[in-house]
């Protein structure tokens, strides 16, 4: 499965988002979170100058229903919060997307890491765009298993290649000197490489193969 990263611009209707935006927050990460209907409950770590003015600044949103506080130093504070409109993890759970945490949050855009399928990502995105999120699409990684991927002798004659310098541009280095190295004959490391290119390129492309591909 793909791993993709996401930048969310958090709606302004949502407290965090104007908070984080103020002198008085300069990093959130949520590092449990759970949608409960139009609530949602999470343990967030926040980073601020003056963090007992943050508290009361977060005690006095309207949409804020509850806060914990669990740990309390200069510049740091541990909360435990019950909030209104918890429209991002809505988004997620509508969609079936497990949202990796802890995530963070600064100047009110949260950056998502999320490892799913490609419809998965597609309907996140779908049920992003309909909470009215906007977000973009950082990066999209190939989820591929190497484990069976090259037989010992590819892994080892590519290793070899690789640090050789075979596949920098320009090239440091020839087949021949290649073959030498690894104690092949240069008809049978051309093979080699071949076939473990190929197998290389199909991986990564049935990897990144995506009919329906997520859109920002």
């Amino acid at each position: 499965m793909p791993r993709a990263t996401l930048q969310i611009a958090i709606p302004e209707a949502m407290w965090i988002a104007r908070l984080s935006r103020t002198d008085l927050l300069e990093e959130v990460r949520i590092l449990s979170a759970i949608p409960s209907g139009a609530r949602g409950t999470a343990v967030v770590e926040l980073t601020a100058p003056d963090p007992s003015a943050t508290i009361d600044a977060i005690r006095d949103v309207e949409t804020v229903a509850d806060v914990e506080v669990l740990q309390l130093e200069d510049d740091r504070a541990l909360l435990q919060l019950e909030t209104q409109l918890p429209v991002l993890l809505n988004a997620a759970r509508e969609s079936g997307v497990p949202v990796g945490m802890p995530f963070t949050i600064r100047d009110g855009t949260a950056t998502w890491e999320i490892t799913t399928s490609h419809d998965r990502l597609s309907e996140l995105g779908a049920q992003l765009e309909a909470f009215g999120v906007e977000f973009a699409v950082d990066s999209i990684t190939p989820d591929i298993d190497t484990s069976q991927l090259l037989t010992d002798q590819q892994y080892r004659v590519m290793e070899t290649a690789l640090e050789a310098g075979y596949y920098d541009t320009p090239r440091t280095s020839t087949q021949y000197e290649l073959a030498e190295a690894v104690g092949v004959a240069r008809s049978t490391c051309s093979e080699v490489l071949h076939r473990a290119e190929e197998r290389i390129v199909k991986a990564f492309m049935d990897a990144t193969a995506d009919p329906d591909p997520i859109e920002a």
